[in-house]
This record gives structure tokens, sequence and C-alpha cells, in this order.
């Protein structure tokens, strides 16, 4: 089709045709900026920790007043938890997954560093990798005799003895790839604080960190350090997921009968920390799809009003058209070709905008580049959404008779 007779028109409509590709440009632009976020949202809420979470539970209590033997208590809290009919493991452990809090150390593979190679989550406790339900893919679990107590490493930090540290590691493949990359870990040294070295003897798949899962979210180490129910630690049981439910009505029976001389600061399964984890996650994915809903039906409903003003505006030049031989397929394809330009004008200036408004998102919160495939992808859907919309009026304007056209001139 000629698009000089649609040109000539549009140039005698500027106002409004400018008005069109206006809307549509800020639609392109915020419609694939807005999906992309909400690509970004529900890949974070996807990740992949390498915790058997269907089968936790967790328990985080507290004391009333001071208690000195809290390791041997912890250690008596543990042995009857582990006697509980349908409790695969148990442990206790300073982080949990989607908790509040996270304990990081610096890590470097030379002492003299200056500057840490990397940040990691160090987790403590006395059995994670069975209690986590964690892969180990090379090396070994830590043996007995290898744990130290918290407090006693507190001591020796204290004192400045590191020989009295413990100085063994299990690391996810994420931290040995990132220090060793393309060699075996099992053995290596690595440095935190003051050029302590810790010897990596095992490897497990994936541990992820506590709560960031941002960059370096599969960057954990677990320490061979026991934490007592005073010192802050979270017990945590592996079981069966039908069984969770009743586990948990069990094992706090079980640490009140033990010990009633304490509170419960916190209880439930991993699933529910993870769902109220990702409760904002979801909150802001869901307003983004409804302003992408909005933007698109907005869009759409105004591709209609103006080309239902058009065909009403044009009614003497269709019939004149229609008089001189055109085809309702011809008016058709007139009043579609015109969208289609409209339209295209409006996404490539809406292309630009989504990499300006990209690129501000990049400099003030560090989000990703927008990936190139949403440009062609968008631009399809508005192409879509337009001539989807345009084909009402233009269906109504191809059923005009000629004679009644002309006449109504």
């Amino acid at each position: 089709m000629d698009i000089r007779p649609i040109l000539s028109t549009l140039r005698r409509h500027k106002f409004t045709a400018c008005l069109l590709i206006a809307e549509i440009a800020l639609t392109c632009a915020i419609v694939c900026n807005a999906v992309f976020l909400i690509g970004q949202r529900l890949e974070r809420m996807q990740i992949t920790t390498g915790v058997a979470e269907h089968e936790l539970v967790y328990i985080q209590m507290a004391y009333v007043g001071m208690r000195p033997d809290g390791v041997a208590r912890g250690a008596q809290d543990l042995a009857a938890l582990r006697q509980l009919a349908g409790v695969r493991s148990a442990t206790t452990t300073n982080e949990i997954l989607f908790g509040g809090s996270s304990s990081n150390m610096g890590l470097r593979i030379d002492p003299n560093q200056q500057t840490d190679t990397l940040s990691a989550s160090q987790y403590f406790g006395e059995g994670i990798v069975p209690a986590f339900g964690l892969q180990l893919v090379a090396g070994r679990d830590f043996r007995p005799e290898e744990y130290q107590d918290l407090d006693k490493v507190f001591a020796a930090l204290r004192r400045g003895d590191s020989n009295a540290l413990p100085r063994s590691a299990l690391v996810t493949r994420a931290v040995a790839d990132r220090l060793w990359p393309g060699q075996d870990p099992l053995g290596k040294q690595m440095y935190v604080g003051q050029g302590i070295g810790l010897t990596v003897i095992g490897v497990v798949k994936q541990l992820s960190r506590p709560n960031n899962f941002q960059m370096g979210a599969q960057y954990s180490v677990i320490n061979p350090i026991r934490i007592a129910m005073s010192q802050g630690a979270v017990y945590v049981l592996r079981c069966a997921p039908q069984d969770r439910d009743q586990v948990l009505k069990e094992a706090l029976a079980t640490l009140k009968a033990l010990d009633p001389n304490r509170i419960v600061l916190k209880k439930g399964t991993v699933d529910q920390l993870r769902h109220d984890y990702f409760r904002d996650d979801r909150a802001m994915a869901g307003i983004l799809v409804g302003v992408c809903l909005a933007l698109l039906i907005v869009t759409a409903l105004g591709i209609v009003g103006l080309a239902s003003f058009w065909v009403a505006q044009r009614n003497r030049s269709i019939g004149v058209r229609r008089a001189l031989g055109a085809t309702r397929r011809n008016i058709l394809h007139y009043f579609q070709t015109e969208n289609f330009l409209l339209t295209s004008i409006g996404i490539a200036l809406g292309m630009v905008l989504a990499y300006g408004i990209n690129l501000f998102l990049i400099v003030r919160y560090e989000l990703p580049r927008l990936p190139a495939i949403y440009f062609p992808v968008g631009a399809i859907a508005l192409w879509a959404i337009g001539q989807a919309a345009v084909l009402g009026p233009a269906l109504r304007a191809a059923a005009v008779p000629p004679v009644v056209a002309t006449r109504a001139a």
C-alpha cells in the first residue's frame, strides 16, 4: 500500500497523532522495564538454596536469666530432640535461611592480601550437613573431635591465640570456584581475619546466604563450632514434610519439659520463612503487573478512541474512495497501516526511553542491564495490541456503503 496518502492525512492531524505516539512510547518504555523488574523479582523468589527446605522446622528460644551451662544444656536438648519420632537429624546453628541476620567473613587466598577476595556467610553448628540436607560433593564432613565450643573460640580470640581456633572448614562449590577456579579445593588454605588459615576439607554443592540473594548468593562457609542456645542458637530439625507439624509440636513440648525457664521467640517451617521473606517481592511484582496491564489497556483504549474519531471525521473521504473503486479490504488495510506507522514511531521512541530509564536504574539502584530481547518482544506486543485495538473502528469504516457516505457529506 502507498503510504503517502496516510502521511499526508497524519500531517493534518499532527497534534492527535503526536499524542498517540507519546502514549505508545511511554507505555513501551515503562512496560519493558516493568516486565524486566518482574522477571528479576520472580527469579529472586525461585532461588535454589541447596537446603532441604520442605523437610525443616526451626525453633528459636531464649533463657530467662543467664545460663553458664548453655553448651551442656544444648547437647542435652539435641540428644532429646533426635530421639523424637520422625526426626531424621537435628542441630543448633547461628543462622537460619530467610532469617533476619547474617554473620559474614572475608576470605583471602593469601594472608598478605590487603583486600578480601570475597565475603561469605559463616554457619556454625554440629552436624549441619545432614541436618540441612546438604549435598557433599567433595571431601568429607567434620569429625566429632574437630568441633569447638563458641565460648572457647571467643576466649582464644581475646587471648590472641590463633592456634586454639578451628583450622578446617567446609565451603560451597561457588566459593571454591571463586577462590581456586579450575583447581581441586581440597586441602587448600584460605585466610580470615589477621591471617588465620582454614583448610578446606569438604565442598557442598549449594548453601545460600541466610538473607542476601543478590551477587554471591551461594558464598557460604561452614565452621566446626558448636553454638549454645544461650548464644542465640536456632534449633533446626529435619523430618519428612508430612511430619513437620507434629515434630514441631513435640519438639516444643520436649524443650519446655527439659527447661521450662525459657521462652519461644520464633518457630515454624523454613517454607514459611521463605514465604514471609519474599512477601515484599510478591507485592512489588503484583503492583508492576497491575501497572503494565493498566498502561496497555489505556493505550488500547486510546487507539480505539482516536481511530473511531478519525473514522467519523473521514466519512466523506471513505465514501469517495469506495465510490472510486476501493474495496472494504482496501479501507481496512488503510487504517491498519496508519496504526502500524504510528505504533512503530512510538515503539522506536519508547525503546530509546526504555534504555534511558534502565541506565538510570543501573546507576541509582545497581540493577542489571535490560536484556536486548525485551525490545523486540515489547515491539511485537505493542504492534499486536495496536492492530487489535484499531480493528473494530477499521471494520466499521470498511462497512460504510459508498452511497450513504457520499450523501452524508
